[in-house]
């Protein structure tokens, strides 16, 4: 039986925490005010993109999750190795967003350690192979 990768666990988690965020801190804080001041087509699209970007975080997690028990997709590397990537990618609006605008948005900081933690799991698989 293979050993566990345990940055994979750990990006999972990460990942997983940031769903349940996402789906309800997000809807709450952010979601909530925007849909009562915008017209119903466009609000339903907002909260519609909003739950599509959920169902990622959940997908994501899981097969994050699964890949660090070895239970299935450990084959699949690529797909793992693009969802690093995808995570890494979710920093720089972040990032970018808050030298534009002057502020300092957070979320980056919940993306760039799942994406970094999976990269270098996925060094350790390469290790291990």
């Amino acid at each position: 039986m293979k050993s566990k990768n345990a940055y994979w666990i750990i990006a999972g988690i990460l990942n997983l925490f940031t769903f349940i965020l996402h789906l309800i801190g997000g809807q709450i804080e952010l979601v909530n005010p925007m849909v009562e001041s915008l017209k119903l087509d466009v609000s339903s699209q907002l909260v519609g993109a909003w739950h599509m970007v959920t169902i990622i975080l959940f997908v994501t997690s899981y097969i994050l999750l699964l890949a660090g028990f070895n239970k299935k997709y450990t084959h699949n590397i690529e797909l793992i190795k693009w969802i690093g990537y995808l995570n890494l990618l979710f920093c720089f609006p972040f990032i970018i967003g808050s030298f534009y605008y002057g502020i300092f948005l957070t979320q980056w900081i919940l993306f760039l350690p799942i994406g970094l933690l999976t990269v270098v799991g996925l060094k350790k698989t390469n290790a291990n192979a």
